[in-house]
C-alpha cells in the first residue's frame, strides 16, 4: 500500500467532514461568547482553539472506529471505512487516537485554558469510552451520546470567557436536543443495518417504530422551547428569534409526517433538514448577537 494510500486512509478515518462541522459548532460558540472586537489576539486564540477542539475530535472518532471494527465489518454503512477495509490496522488507530488526543489536550491547556482542555478531554471519554461500548447495552446510548456531541460550542464558549455560565449552557442544550430528533432519523434509516451490528437503538424497540417517532416529536419540542432562550436571556435579538421560531416548527412539521407515515424517505427529509437546522439557527445566532451580553 502506498504512502499516499495509508496517509488518505488515516484521513477518512479522522472524519475530516463531521470534524469540520463540530468545529463550526465551535467557532460560533467562541464568536457568540466574544465581547470585544476582532484583533490579532481574537484570531489567535480562535485558532488555538479550532487546532485543539479538532485534534480531539478526531481522537474520539479514532477510537471508536477502533473500538467498533467488527461490529462496522457488517453493516453496510460502514463497511467501506478504513479499519475493516483493512486500510488502517486497530494499532495504527489506537495510536492516532491517544496522540491526536493528548497534542489538542496540550494545545489547549496551554494556549486556551484549562476549563476548555478539561471538556474537551471529557468529551473523548463520554464518546469512546462510554458511549460507543454502550450502543450495545441499552437505547439510552443516543441520550449519553448527545452529551459530548454537544459539548464543541460549549468548548468555544469557554474559550473565549473563561467561564460556563447561562450562555454556554444554552448552547450545549441546544446542540443536545437538536442531535436527538437528527439522530433518531437517522437510527430509523438504518434500522437493518443497526440490527445487523447488534446496537440497542430506539429504532429497533418496536417494528412500527411509535416508540421512535414519539421521540422524535417529543424532542423537536424540546428543542423548539430550547431555541427561544437565546432571545429569552438577550444572546440574540428578534432576527434570531423569527429564525429559530420557523426553523423549529418546520422540523416538527417534519417529524410529524414521519410519525404518520413511517418511511425511509420522510425519515430522510427530517434527517437532511436536520443538517440544515443547526447551521442556519447557529449563524442567525451569531449575526443577530447582541453586543452588550457577556454572562
Amino acid at each position: 500500500m502506498k504512502f499516499s494510500d495509508r496517509f488518505l486512509a488515516l484521513l477518512e478515518l479522522f472524519k475530516l467532514r463531521m470534524t469540520f462541522h463540530i468545529l463550526i459548532t465551535t467557532l460560533i460558540g467562541f464568536y457568540i461568547a466574544s465581547p470585544v472586537a476582532i484583533d490579532l489576539d481574537w484570531l489567535q486564540l480562535l485558532a488555538w482553539t479550532l487546532l485543539g477542539t479538532g485534534l480531539l475530535a478526531t481522537s474520539a472518532f479514532c477510537f471508536n472506529q477502533a473500538m467498533e471494527k467488527d461490529f462496522d465489518k457488517v453493516m453496510e454503512r460502514t463497511q467501506g471505512r478504513p479499519i475493516p477495509t483493512g486500510r488502517v490496522k486497530v494499532p495504527t488507530a489506537y495510536i492516532a487516537g491517544i496522540l491526536t488526543c493528548l497534542l489538542g489536550a496540550f494545545l489547549l491547556w496551554q494556549k486556551v485554558n484549562p476549563l476548555t482542555a478539561g471538556i474537551g478531554i471529557l468529551t473523548v471519554v463520554l464518546y469512546a469510552g462510554v458511549y460507543t461500548p454502550m450502543k450495545r447495552l441499552t437505547t439510552l446510548n443516543t441520550l449519553v451520546g448527545g452529551i459530548p456531541g454537544a459539548l464543541p460550542p460549549l468548548m468555544g464558549w469557554t474559550a473565549a470567557q473563561n467561564h460556563i455560565g447561562i450562555g454556554g449552557m444554552i448552547l450545549f442544550a441546544l446542540l443536545f436536543f437538536w442531535q436527538l430528533p437528527h439522530f433518531l432519523a437517522l437510527a430509523w434509516m438504518y434500522r437493518d443495518d443497526y440490527r445487523r451490528g447488534g446496537f440497542k437503538m430506539l429504532s429497533l424497540v418496536d417494528a412500527s417504530g411509535k416508540t421512535c417517532f414519539r421521540q422524535i416529536m417529543v424532542q423537536s419540542t424540546l428543542l423548539l422551547l430550547i431555541s427561544l432562550l437565546p432571545y429569552w436571556y438577550g444572546l440574540a435579538g428578534k432576527a434570531y428569534l423569527v429564525t429559530a421560531l420557523i426553523a423549529g416548527f418546520v422540523l416538527l412539521w417534519l417529524g410529524r409526517r414521519l410519525q404518520r407515515s413511517g418511511t425511509r424517505q420522510d425519515a430522510v427529509r427530517l434527517f437532511l433538514y436536520s443538517l440544515a437546522y443547526l447551521p442556519v439557527v447557529l449563524i442567525a445566532m451569531a449575526i443577530d448577537k447582541q453586543i452588550l451580553f457577556v454572562g
